[in-house]
């Protein structure tokens, strides 16, 4: 895809079940108790597009269930980011039940997490970890908390009024994006179940590449949500940090993030290259693995281009694509 600032080198791919997956998921979002108002907007966001962008490999089954937790995601973000001063209280009690709800498989109480949220969380939750060794589950779990975290400093800084500056707030933004929850779901939606081992899954390269992945899909983000964040961000925004630790206006800002996230793509593609080989049976999960992570910095920019849950303000759409988004 080339664009006036971005070019991303990543070829498209997606799930030929997507658009079943979609209309599949407002049934089972309703049935769950989502009032049917919010089980429309669900539908016209196209979270399941998202995931099979993201998971284009994926069973008609195991993409359901991904795009049921996807969906989940979204909803918990709908919650606790959706104010430049957020109830610090709600959050906590919102993250809590979450912890609770997880630990517990349900069978606590979790007041800070009412009904449908939890219902929706243990029905996608369940089915994808009971499949997955105490390994992986362990992963996607980690994961989880660390994202529960992020959300956590995000809500606390805003509170305060504290505005992270830019190495700070990166670090965060790898928090509070779940991309690492994302990736950690790749061995579970591959049409073969794959596994690396954990000093593999944690070798310098594979979490640099994880890192990468993570800022060029979280920067992405940032810019194609900037007119929303100027409102309800506090400064959360890559945008906003860069242009007020550098002394830039708006504009300036937003071209130095543009080349920030060149710079970044081309980094991602040196590594992709320079994956170390760990024996046969092994490359092949890793490889698997890194393309993974390709499919989700590309899938984000397809889905966040096409899905009305972003809509593009006239100062971004200069450096979108004019063409049409990979579909």
């Amino acid at each position: 895809m080339v664009t006036p600032g971005l070019f991303c080198p990543i070829q498209p791919r997606i799930s030929p079940h997507a658009d079943d997956v979609q209309d599949w998921l407002t049934g089972w979002v309703v049935e769950r108790g989502v009032p049917a108002e919010t089980a429309v907007r669900l539908h016209q966001s196209g979270f399941a597009r998202y995931a099979g962008r993201l998971y284009p490999d994926a069973t008609l089954a195991d993409l359901r269930l991904v795009t049921a937790l996807f969906t989940w995601f979204f909803l918990l973000d709908d919650t606790v980011d959706g104010h430049a001063t957020p109830s610090l209280e709600g959050v906590r009690a919102t993250v809590d039940g979450v912890f609770t709800t997880i630990d517990s498989d349900g069978r606590q109480p979790a007041p800070g997490l009412p009904e449908p949220m939890r219902a929706l969380l243990l029905d996608s939750w369940r089915p994808i970890t009971g499949e997955l060794s105490e390994v992986s589950v362990d992963r996607i779990g980690d994961a989880l908390r660390h994202h529960l975290d992020g959300i956590l400093v995000e809500a606390s800084n805003k509170w305060a009024g504290r505005r992270p500056g830019i190495v700070e707030y990166i670090q965060l933004r790898r928090a509070t994006s779940a991309a690492y929850v994302s990736y950690a779901l790749i061995e579970f939606a591959c049409a073969v179940r794959m596994r690396i081992p954990e000093a593999v899954y944690h070798h310098p390269v594979l979490r640099e590449i994880s890192a990468a992945g993570n800022d060029l899909l979280s920067w992405f983000n940032d810019l194609i949500s900037l007119e929303r964040d100027e409102r309800t961000s506090a400064g959360h925004n890559l945008v906003l940090a860069t242009a007020r630790e550098r002394g830039l206006h708006r504009n300036a800002a937003i071209n130095e993030v543009i080349g920030r996230w060149q710079d970044r793509m081309t980094r991602f593609v040196e590594l992709r290259a320079s994956v170390p080989t760990f024996g046969a049976r092994i490359d092949a999960a890793v490889r698997r693995y890194v393309e993974g992570v390709a499919d989700s910095v590309r899938g984000t920019i397809d889905w966040s281009l096409e899905s009305p849950r972003y809509p593009l303000p006239p100062a971004v759409q200069q450096w979108i694509s004019r063409g049409d988004p990979a579909g």
